[in-house]
C-alpha cells in the first residue's frame, strides 16, 4: 500500500483581483498527523477548501490524488464519498437539535420510509463512546458548551467512515483541558489508522501533536518539515511562516501609569438563564491611565460576563455594584450610556457580534459613533470614508480600498476594524476580550503594538485573555478570576503562570 494517501499538486486559486494560492504543494502520509501552518491570508483554509470540495473542481488549477486515485470533486458530498471530512472553525451544528440528530444530519437512519430513532440513538451512542463524549445523544446541542460540540463533529465525521480528517483551527475556542482532550483523541484516531490534517495558530500545540509541518506564506508552499528530526522549534516555524524572525513575542513596552479611570466595586451578576446563580459574585478592580489590566481565568470563571455587564448591562440579570469613572460614580445601564462615559469594549466573538461582515470596513468602522459623523442626521460619506483610510492606514489594515467587505479580510484584519471602530468612539476604558483568538503570530504582534500604544495614548485597557503567555507579556497588572471571585491581583514581576493557576484554580479547591 501506498504510504502517501494525499498528494495535491500545482494548486493555483485566484479570486476577482487576488491570487490566493499559487503552485501550491501538498503530500500528506497514511496515517500521520500533518499540520499546516501560516499567517492569516496565506492560504490554509482556501487549500482545505479545495480539497474538500467546497471549493469544485474547475475553480482551480493543479491536481489532486487521494488514496492513489484522481479526485475532481464537485462539492463536499462528492469528497465525504471517498472519505474526506472537514470540520471548519465555525461548527456546522444546529442548536436546536440534538446531538444524535446532528450526528445523522442528511444521512438519516431510517426503515420503511420513517427515521429509526433507536438506531438512530444507538449509534450515536456508540460514536460518542469512541470520542469520548459522556452525553445523552439526545441532548440538544445548544444545552452543551463548544469542547464538547467539537467531539459532537468529530462523531459526525466518524460515522461517514473517515479515512482524511481535516480540522480548521479545532482549539481556537477550547479552554487548556478541552483542547488537552481534543488533542488525546486525535492520537487515538491516529492509531485507528485515520489521517489527520490540523490547520493551527497554536504552534505549542502543533509541536505536541503534529509528525510534519507544512508551512505557507503569501499563498506558496514554503517547506514541510518533519517533527522526529528534533529542530523544529517554535521559533524556527515562526521564521518560515512570517519570512523573518521575531527575536521578541511581545514588544518591548515602558508603562507610563497615570491616575485611576475605572473602579468597578462588589459587582455582582446573574444569569439570564438561571436566575438564582450568581456568574460573577462581589468583584471589585480597577484600571488607571496608561495602564494594561489583565484578567485571568479559566473557562466559566465569569470573565466575559463581567465585560459584558459593566458594558452597559449587555449581558446579565440581578446586577448590582458601583461604577465609578475618574473618582465619580457613573450610571450604565445601557450600551449607548456606557459608550457615552467613554466605555468601549471589543467582542471575543468578532464575526457574530463585533463586525458586520457584509459591510464594507468604512461602515464597520463608523458604526459605533455614527454621530460623530452626521449633520442634520445624515452621515458624511466623505468624512466616514476619510476617518476609515485613517484607521486602515494607522493599523495596517491589509485591503485595497475601505471598500471592501469586511467578511473577506482575515481575522488578524478583522480584529484591527474591530479595534478602529473602538478606538473611534475615542473611549477612556478599552475593555479587549481575547483580542488575539484565531490570529497568527505576526498579526498577533502588530495587535500588541497598537494595545500598547493606546496605553501610551493614556488610555485605560482592560485585557481579557486565554493565553497567560500573553498576559504576562502584556500586562502591567494581573487580576485572577474564578468561579465568578476575584481571587488574586499581583504585578507584572510578581506573575508566573503557576501562581496565575494557582489563585484562577482557588475557588474551585475551596469547594471541593
Amino acid at each position: 500500500m501506498n504510504k502517501d494517501i494525499l498528494h495535491m499538486r500545482g494548486i493555483t486559486k485566484r479570486f476577482p483581483g487576488v491570487i490566493a494560492l499559487e503552485d501550491v504543494n501538498l503530500t500528506v502520509r497514511r496515517g500521520e498527523i500533518h499540520a499546516i501552518c501560516g499567517e492569516n491570508g496565506a492560504g490554509k483554509s482556501t487549500l482545505m477548501k479545495i480539497l474538500s470540495g467546497v471549493y469544485p473542481h474547475g475553480s482551480y488549477e493543479g491536481k489532486i490524488e487521494f488514496d492513489g486515485r484522481p479526485c475532481e470533486f464537485g462539492t463536499i458530498r462528492d469528497s465525504e464519498k471517498r472519505g474526506i471530512v472537514i470540520i471548519h472553525q465555525e461548527l456546522a451544528l444546529v442548536s436546536q437539535l440534538s446531538i444524535a440528530e446532528n450526528i445523522f444530519l442528511g444521512n438519516e437512519q431510517s426503515g420503511r420510509c420513517l427515521i429509526d430513532w433507536n438506531r438512530t440513538n444507538d449509534l450515536a451512542a456508540q460514536l460518542l463512546a469512541r470520542v469520548g463524549l459522556e452525553e445523552n445523544p439526545v441532548t440538544r446541542i445548544q444545552d452543551i458548551g463548544v469542547g464538547k460540540q467539537q467531539l459532537v463533529e468529530i462523531a459526525k465525521a466518524l460515522s461517514k467512515k473517515v479515512k482524511l480528517l481535516i480540522l480548521d483551527e479545532p482549539t481556537a475556542a477550547l479552554n487548556d483541558d478541552d483542547s488537552e482532550h481534543l488533542l488525546d483523541l486525535l492520537r487515538g484516531l491516529q492509531t485507528q489508522g485515520i489521517t489527520c490534517v490540523i490547520i493551527s495558530h497554536k504552534l505549542n500545540e502543533v509541536e505536541q501533536i503534529a509528525d510534519r509541518v507544512t508551512v505557507l506564506r503569501d499563498g506558496r508552499t514554503i517547506e514541510t518539515l518533519d517533527m522526529a528530526a528534533g529542530e523544529v522549534t517554535q521559533e524556527r516555524l515562526i521564521r518560515s511562516m512570517v519570512g523573518r524572525d521575531l527575536n521578541h513575542r511581545f514588544p518591548h513596552h515602558e508603562p507610563h501609569i497615570g491616575e485611576e479611570v475605572l473602579r468597578i466595586e462588589d459587582w455582582t451578576v446573574h444569569s439570564p438563564a438561571q436566575r438564582h446563580r450568581a456568574v460573577v459574585r462581589g468583584a471589585t478592580l480597577n484600571v488607571r491611565r496608561g495602564e494594561i489590566v489583565g484578567l485571568a481565568g479559566l473557562m466559566g470563571a465569569g470573565r466575559t460576563e463581567l465585560a459584558m455587564s459593566v458594558f452597559g448591562r449587555s449581558w446579565g440579570t440581578g446586577i448590582s455594584g458601583r461604577l465609578f469613572k475618574n473618582g465619580h460614580e457613573i450610571q450604565a445601564r445601557t450600551v449607548r450610556e456606557a459608550i457615552g462615559h467613554g466605555i468601549a469594549y471589543a467582542t471575543e466573538d468578532r464575526k457574530r457580534y463585533g463586525l458586520n461582515l457584509i459591510e464594507d470596513i468604512k461602515r464597520n468602522v463608523s458604526s459605533a459613533a455614527l454621530r460623530k459623523l452626521a449633520r442634520r442626521g445624515w452621515v458624511d460619506d466623505n468624512r466616514e470614508y476619510a476617518v476609515a483610510t485613517t484607521f486602515r492606514s494607522d493599523l495596517n489594515i491589509k485591503a485595497p480600498s475601505v471598500l471592501v467587505g469586511t467578511g473577506k479580510l482575515s481575522g488578524g484584519n478583522q480584529q484591527k476594524v474591530v479595534l478602529s471602530k473602538w478606538i473611534f468612539t475615542d473611549p477612556d476604558v478599552l475593555i479587549l476580550d481575547e483580542p488575539t483568538r484565531g490570529i497568527d503570530v505576526g498579526a498577533k504582534f502588530e495587535i500588541y503594538t497598537i494595545i500598547n500604544r493606546l496605553a501610551d495614548d493614556g488610555k485605560a485597557v482592560l485585557l481579557i485573555s486565554s493565553e497567560l503567555p500573553e498576559l504576562l507579556g502584556l500586562c502591567d497588572r494581573i487580576y485572577t478570576l474564578s468561579a465568578g471571585h476575584v481571587t488574586g491581583e499581583m504585578l507584572r514581576d510578581e506573575a508566573t503562570q503557576e501562581r496565575l493557576m494557582h489563585y484562577m484554580t482557588m475557588e474551585q479547591e475551596q469547594s471541593a
